[in-house]
Parts: C-alpha cells; sequence; structure tokens
C-alpha cells in the first residue's frame, strides 16, 4: 500500500511570487503546468473526511485515485494511503463509477505547477479559494525544503481541497463546485 506523505501550506500571492522565485534558485525544476478537473464520488464506504474517490481531468486524460487517510502522527504532514492508475477515457470511467452506486458529490478545479527538487514533488496549485503549495516527500525532506525556501510566515493548511470545497464551493442540487468563473 502506497503511502503519501505531503505537507500543504496556504500562500499570499506575495509568498506565491518568492517561492516561484526560489524554487530554480535552490535546484528545482518546472516539470509541468496544467489544469485540472477533479470530482470526487460519494458512495457505499466513502466518508469525505477520511477517503476519496477522485477521478482528475487533465487534458485528454484521467487518473483515479482512492485515498485514506491514516490515523493522525504529532506532525503537520498529512499520512495517507494512496493508489492511482491512469485512465484514458474520463466519461467511460465517469459511467462504470456511477454503475457501481458512486456519484459525482464535489467538483473543483485547479491551476497547478508541478516542481520536482530531487526525490520531493514541489506543487503550487491555485484555486478558485485561494493560493496553496504542497511538499510530498519524507518529513526530514519536507522540513529541508522549507527550510531552503526561507519564506516568512508559511501557514499550514491542514484541510484538504475536498474539506475546503465543502466550505468555499457554490451548491448545485446534489453537488458542490468550486469553479474559476469564465473571466479569469
Amino acid at each position: 500500500m502506497p503511502i503519501e506523505i505531503e505537507k500543504k501550506y496556504r500562500l499570499t500571492r506575495a509568498q506565491r511570487e518568492q517561492v516561484l522565485q526560489r524554487l530554480p534558485a535552490i535546484g528545482a525544476r518546472l516539470r509541468a503546468e496544467e489544469f485540472e478537473e477533479n470530482t470526487l464520488y460519494s458512495g457505499e464506504n466513502l466518508e469525505v473526511s477520511r477517503s476519496v474517490l477522485r477521478l482528475r481531468r487533465v487534458g485528454k486524460g484521467a487518473i483515479l485515485t482512492y485515498k485514506e487517510r491514516l490515523p493522525m502522527k504529532r506532525s503537520a504532514a498529512k499520512h495517507q494511503r494512496e493508489d492511482e492508475t491512469r485512465v484514458d477515457d474520463p466519461e467511460a470511467m465517469d459511467a462504470i463509477l456511477d454503475a457501481l452506486g458512486y456519484t459525482p458529490a464535489l467538483v473543483y478545479e485547479k491551476r497547478r505547477q508541478l516542481w520536482r527538487l530531487s526525490k520531493a514533488e514541489i506543487v503550487i496549485d491555485e484555486l478558485p479559494f485561494g493560493l496553496f503549495m504542497e511538499i510530498e516527500a519524507s518529513e526530514a525532506d519536507i522540513k529541508m525544503i522549507e527550510r531552503k525556501l526561507a519564506v516568512k510566515d508559511l501557514k499550514v493548511e491542514n484541510a484538504t481541497y475536498p474539506q475546503l470545497t465543502l466550505k468555499h464551493g457554490k451548491h448545485y442540487e446534489s453537488i458542490i463546485e468550486a469553479r474559476f468563473n469564465d473571466e479569469e
């Protein structure tokens, strides 16, 4: 069972700019910039506070992911089970999930930059409700990257994007959405 260790930070615009300037300076390399549409499903045995089934559409493909939060350690970094697979036909996958009794419950859009520094993945995310950075690595590497970035007053964000979507999204019948305005 793959275990993901990550730490998330809520960024101000100024902090985001600092991070984007510091990443190349500390040796990080930009791997991709992408737009994502994330759909989380509800159904038997899924609890948004503990586990999620997500279909992340990027370009013409998608990634199906199951995540389950592991019991909390005394750390700001999250530890969770994460299983995922690439999907060539997102609409067919959505139809399969529907046939199995899973229905879309949350949708959130995201603009993401993916950076790599050694074994660590650093992402800079923009969502309709804020700016964020996530560092996915060992806890020791996360601390090392925090030191190298040297950004003052980084605020740890413990809420997940689904939890933030529940809080900030718009309700449409049986679904909650956080989407960018068309003018953006």
